[in-house]
């Protein structure tokens, strides 16, 4: 509660407020996001809501996606950053550094891997999502929620309990999705946008990424190899991927699927062998997947997380089936 007292001290001071969160969002990213920035709009603070990203497009039926930005404005403007969803800074992109010069910085994550970075945090992994966090700090400040505002912290705990299926789906998840329901969130809506439709060009993605699965000789892990080459011959983007890897993930006896996605040229990694790829790996709850990534300087949490490398596809694979064994 002092940790809560505090956040809310410093934004009730604030005068203009940058919210950002990681690259690539999900429905948690865009969900906390979008709800925060908009209830303290409710309390007349001036914000900016910032990602590096194109937004997936099964998120454009969120009444006022449209306010999300991939430009971050004039850092020098902000007394106060919000960095929502993210378990260290550089999850945001590119504008970590600009971020970091913020004088106060806020920090509201689920992730057990978080660093801990920031003036200010308000962290919780036994949270179902990033969007509980902040249903929690609406409410402590006595915000009301909007229509709006409910559409976004419902789709935000929807996304990361997986529709309300994985293990992070508590009776507070419940409990709150209760309460978006009662102010106006359609959950018919909701589902249908996020999980029921699928362009053209996806479904030939989803094709691509099929040939390209293989499997562990014990059965245990799968992988799927994403190009940018197969990205190009559909006309499709990153945002066209999410959920992608849970095919892989629902093969039989499979307990961890990985993406290998390979990044576009240009984005900045340490290392200058190979190519850059972010590997997103999912459990079928057996399997810890956070300690996985961690090895290679990851994290996330139990059922899903991932990290950022720089190697070739073939070394990344040994890498990969090489920790099968284990599994």
């Amino acid at each position: 509660m002092k940790k809560m007292n505090q956040i809310i001290q410093q934004l009730t001071q604030s005068k203009q407020i940058l919210l950002a969160t990681h690259i690539h969002p999900d429905g948690d990213a865009v969900g906390s996001l979008l709800s925060l920035g908009l209830a303290l709009e409710e309390i007349k603070k001036k914000v900016q809501l910032y990602n590096e990203s194109v937004l997936p497009a099964v998120y454009n039926f969120l009444p006022s996606i449209h306010r999300i930005k991939n430009e971050a404005g004039d850092m020098q403007s902000y007394d106060t950053a919000i960095i929502l969803d993210c378990s260290d800074l550089q999850r945001v992109g590119d504008a970590a550094e600009s971020v970091s010069r913020i004088p106060t910085i806020i920090n509201i994550d689920h992730h057990l891997t978080n660093s801990r970075f920031g003036n200010y945090q308000l962290i919780d992994p036994g949270a179902s999502a990033t969007t509980e966090l902040v249903y929690r700090l609406i409410s402590a400040m006595d915000i009301p929620i909007t229509k709006a505002v409910a559409y976004a912290i419902y789709t935000g705990i929807m996304a990361d309990t997986g529709s309300f299926r994985f293990s992070n789906t508590t009776q507070e998840a419940f409990k709150i999705c209760h309460e978006m329901v009662c102010q106006g969130a359609d959950p018919h809506k909701v589902a249908h946008h996020v999980y029921e439709t699928i362009s053209l060009r996806r479904v030939k993605l989803l094709n691509m990424l099929f040939d390209t699965i293989e499997v562990s000789e014990n059965g245990r892990l799968s992988i799927m190899t994403l190009t940018q080459n197969m990205l190009h011959a559909t006309g499709t983007s990153i945002t066209d991927v999410s959920g992608l890897i849970n095919y892989a993930r629902r093969i039989e006896n499979v307990k961890v699927a990985a993406l290998l996605y390979e990044r576009a040229s240009g984005r900045r990694i340490r290392s200058k062998n190979g190519s850059a790829y972010h590997v997103s790996l999912r459990s079928d709850g057996s399997v810890d997947v956070a300690n996985l990534a961690a090895v290679f300087g990851g994290g996330g949490h139990r059922s899903a997380a991932g990290f950022d490398i720089q190697s070739t596809l073939p070394e990344l694979k040994h890498q990969l089936y090489s920790i099968s064994d284990r599994l």
